[in-house]
Formats: structure tokens, sequence, C-alpha cells
């Protein structure tokens, strides 16, 4: 069956500001809008790509919630990122012309479908849409290092704290709370991101929880002391 298809239009999406350049004309906007031409539905547990697809387009997520995964030698999935609406997703096929990844959808999803080659021909002659797609692609390079370091560095509860401090930051852009929010992805899938075993990722909400820095109430999670969270992952140098 087809996916669900609809005309979309940049122009009126109260998203613009999170996956568009903000400085374009109406003319400009219009232009882009004839390249965004349509909008997908994923159900929740379907897959927008996978590895070895041909990449075709880049997509914003509108609504819901994906998860990126690899598959490691041995036939484990691997977790690799977690996107939310505003973000941009299948940057991963540029390199190759092929999707090195499969994108899940941790919910039911809607995300706006751009195709690459047009994507392309257009920002070659609008310099903010070309410099935007740049940013993008600059922002999800330093997003790895970022995990990179993260991964490389740090104990169990610094990963942890950086996670949740990185996804209600995230999170409070798009105009949620800065303190609750809905996990939609399981412990065993933080685990997986964060190279942690999933009884640790566990183990360390509960210590969060008996510290008095976050309630966890199954996928409801308030923090309620930030600034310990930060001081977690930069503790104070002593001198």
């Amino acid at each position: 069956m087809l996916p669900h298809t609809i005309k979309v239009a940049c122009s009126n999406c109260n998203l613009r500001e999170l996956c568009m350049p903000m400085q374009l004309d109406q003319q400009e906007l219009e232009r882009i809008d004839e390249v965004v031409a349509t909008r997908k539905s994923i159900k929740r547990g379907a897959s927008l790509f996978r590895s070895g697809e041909k990449f075709t387009s880049l997509y914003a997520i509108r609504t819901g919630f994906f998860k990126t995964t690899v598959a490691t030698d041995d036939g484990r999935e691997q977790v690799t990122g977690f996107q939310m609406a505003g973000e941009i997703i299948g940057l991963d096929g540029i390199v190759s012309d092929k999707h090195s990844c499969d994108a899940v959808a941790l919910e039911d999803a809607e995300v706006c479908v751009m195709p690459f080659d047009r994507l392309e021909e257009l920002s070659r002659e609008v310099n903010a849409l070309q410099h935007h797609v740049h940013k993008i692609m600059s922002r999800e390079i330093v997003r790895e290092h970022g995990v990179m370091l993260l991964l490389g560095s740090m104990r169990a509860e610094e990963r942890v704290a950086a996670f949740l401090l990185n996804l209600v930051k995230r999170l409070h852009a798009r105009g949620f709370s800065r303190s609750e929010l809905v996990l939609r992805m399981t412990r065993e899938e933080i685990g997986s991101y964060l190279g942690l075993k999933l009884e640790t990722v566990s183990r360390t909400f509960s210590k969060f929880g008996d510290d008095g820095i976050v309630e966890v109430k199954q996928r409801h999670l308030r923090i309620l002391d930030a600034d310990a969270l930060q001081r977690i992952v930069n503790p104070q140098v002593c001198h």
C-alpha cells in the first residue's frame, strides 16, 4: 500500500524555523514549497528507510520520534541516534547514494519528503538554503563527535545525565517543558545508544531517583534538579 501523502506548505509550518532557514523571502519559500512536495506518515515500529536502500530524499520530521540503528558484525542492533520533530533525517545517504542505517519510528510519525536532487538544484540558486543544508550537515558531524566523546571518556552516570540534558534541551527548543518529558525510547535503546547495559541504565535512573535528581514513572520523567545533572556531567575541578 502506498504511504499516505498530502501536499505540504513550508511557508505555513510552525516548525519552519527549526528545519528551514529564517532569512527567506516569500518567493523563495514558495519555491521550497514546490520541492517539499509531500508528507509521508510512518506507523510506530515501521521504517522510513533501511540500510542499503537507494538514497533519494532528506526528511524533515514533522511529528513523532525516530531512532537510527546499524547492525553490528554479530547481528546486534546498535542505536546511533534519536531524532525528533523539526530535525532532518537521511543525511547518512549523501556520501554513497545509499542509506547506511535504518530509521525506525518510535511512535506514529509524519515527515516532509525533500527530494535531494531538487534540493541541491534549488540551493545553488538560493544561498540561504545552501548555507542551511551545510549547517545541518555540520551539526550532524558535531553531534557525532559529541557522542564519541560521551562514549569514550564518561562514566555511566555522566552518560545518562548528558543524554537527559540534551534531550530536554532539544524538546524545550520545540516548546515543550524544560523539566518534564516522555521517554519515547526504551531503557534498552538508551543503553544501546550510550554503550551501556540495560541494567546499568535502570540502576542509574534509580540512583538519580533516590538522590532526588529525577522522578521516573515508567516512561514519564521529571527533572527535579537540573543543576545536579549538570554537575554530574561537568564536575567542578578542584584546585
